[in-house]
């Protein structure tokens, strides 16, 4: 069974880099979203195993999507990437696989 991966950030190019990158993986599966309205529809619509927050997102949107998530699936694990290669993202998804469920993100709990 793949893990799905949902993919948020603002800059198309970047977007779509990651997205082939994720998806190389064949034990992977990712979508991606350049809108809020959009990753929320995506998320309702597909059952994610993770959300990776991409660069482009202000603070308070990022906040909000991740209530957003948590509120409708609190075991989705959510990490932040804001480059450094394919290693170092393949990384990042390895270790929220790992069962390391207290992410960057939890100073959004709630």
């Amino acid at each position: 069974m793949k893990t799905n991966i949902l993919v948020v950030g603002r800059q198309e190019e970047i977007l779509q880099t990651l997205l082939r990158l994720i998806n190389k993986n064949n034990d992977w599966h990712a979508k991606g979203a350049l809108r809020d309205d959009e990753a929320k529809i995506l998320f309702d619509e597909n059952n994610f195993d993770i959300i990776l927050l991409s660069s482009g997102l202000v603070e308070d949107c990022e906040k909000k999507l991740c209530n957003y998530f948590r509120r409708k699936n609190s075991s989705v694990k959510i990490i932040q990437h804001y480059g450094g290669g394919s290693g170092l993202l393949s990384n990042e998804i390895y270790q929220a696989l790992g069962g390391n469920n207290r992410t960057q993100l939890n100073r959004y709990e709630n």
